[in-house]
């Protein structure tokens, strides 16, 4: 097949998958992921990410839909005849051979006769170069799971399939792992597709996000636009910390809208609200907290104008090194997050002390009331596997 600019593209279209039982694990949908990006699906336990990527493996049927590589339908292909290898969390490395052939292993597989020339060049590439004569079990787990990128990336695959491959790490070397994946990927230039429940590691590794809820896609965009534009309160949840207030549509004034709160006014910029704003109707207002400016109500004179504010109580308070992350109990939001970067820290702010609330009216973010306001926040702490 000859090599377009379109070769190293994933497309799917209407995939879908139900299992014999009656279970959808993803709702037909349509993705594209374009040749040369770091791609990652990010979603808890049992949103589908995973199923989607077997089925781009070709390791699980589509009930419907169509998955193509570049210009090749695959939908229908076993594995082993798909431009794709996929990358574990297990690792799955050769425990008996050492570097070097469990690297050279899918070369040999195919005939190849002379790899050392291949093998070197992919193991100066993980950087595992004088590591080529050990055996698996005397690697870190990091070190192993860059063998297991070289064994991969050896067969000159057009795409990549990462499954969780950072799992079994502890957080500092997953932290290293996750700047050497993204290195790797740079360098070789091929489609990294990552699965993963870590959104800290899809936000640092991945150029562009699919954000899985259900066995749908709630939102995709970068992790720059994900993060400043949450359109659901899954993901201003489920990605961060996100301050959700349930406010009044009052008035419209130019391109920003004015919202009832507490007794108080609050102005959301239009083009920030992914949610219909009719007077007298709801929205929920978004502010993440390290946006947000706390004072003891005693200055509150000294705030500049045009901001959006709030008076509250600090219910408590955490001191976490760069920052300290205060809890505000406020009329609009019972249990309001802030997060102060550690500069100038008032004493007055401890907990009990009275203190005003404000940030630009531009950081603020606006969705449909009729969601559930707290989708995506149980599933954002507590997953582990």
């Amino acid at each position: 097949m000859m090599t377009t600019q379109t070769s190293g593209d994933v497309r799917l279209s209407g995939i879908s998958k139900t299992y014999d039982n009656g279970f959808t694990a993803v709702q037909p949908l349509d993705l594209t992921v374009p040749q040369g990006s770091f791609f990652a699906l990010l979603g808890a336990s049992g949103c589908g990410k995973t199923t989607t990527l077997r089925m781009i493996a070709g390791l699980e049927e589509p009930s419907s839909g169509t998955v193509h590589l570049g210009d090749q339908e695959v939908t229908h292909l076993p594995p082993y005849k798909r431009p794709v290898n996929t990358v574990f969390q297990s690792y799955a490395l050769f425990p008996h051979l050492d570097i070097f052939e469990n690297v050279a292993f899918g070369l040999r597989r195919r005939g190849i006769k002379s790899v050392k020339k291949q093998v070197d060049e992919m193991l100066d590439l993980v950087q595992l170069g004088e590591q080529a004569r050990k055996k698996p079990h005397q690697l870190s787990g990091g070190q192993q799971q860059r063998v297991a990128v070289a064994r991969a990336l050896i067969n000159h695959p057009k795409v990549l399939l990462l499954d969780e491959p950072l799992g079994a790490l502890d957080l500092k070397l997953r932290r290293q792992m996750q700047l050497e994946l993204k290195r790797i990927q740079t360098e070789v230039g091929i489609t990294f597709v990552h699965v993963t429940h870590d959104q800290e590691e899809a936000m640092t590794m991945a150029d562009t996000v699919a954000v899985m809820n259900g066995g749908r896609v709630e939102q995709l965009g970068s992790p720059t636009d994900l993060y400043e534009n949450p359109r659901t309160t899954f993901v201003a949840n489920f990605l961060g910390t996100s301050n959700l207030i349930e406010a009044e549509v009052d008035t419209r004034s130019g391109e920003d809208i004015v919202l009832k709160a507490g007794g108080g006014k609050l102005v959301l910029p239009g083009a920030r609200c992914s949610a219909p704003a009719q007077a007298g109707g709801k929205v929920l207002v978004g502010i993440r907290p390290e946006k947000i400016s706390l004072t003891h109500a005693d200055d509150a004179g000294e705030i500049p104008a045009g901001r959006n504010r709030i008076t509250g109580k600090i219910a408590h308070s955490s001191f976490i090194g760069v920052s300290t992350q205060y809890v505000v109990d406020s009329a609009v939001c019972p249990e309001f997050e802030v997060y102060a970067q550690n500069v100038d820290r008032d004493p007055r702010l401890v907990p009990g002390a009275d203190v005003v609330l404000h940030w630009s009216p531009a950081h603020t973010f606006g969705l449909d009331a009729a969601q559930d306001i707290d989708a995506g926040v149980e599933t954002a702490g507590e997953e582990a596997a």
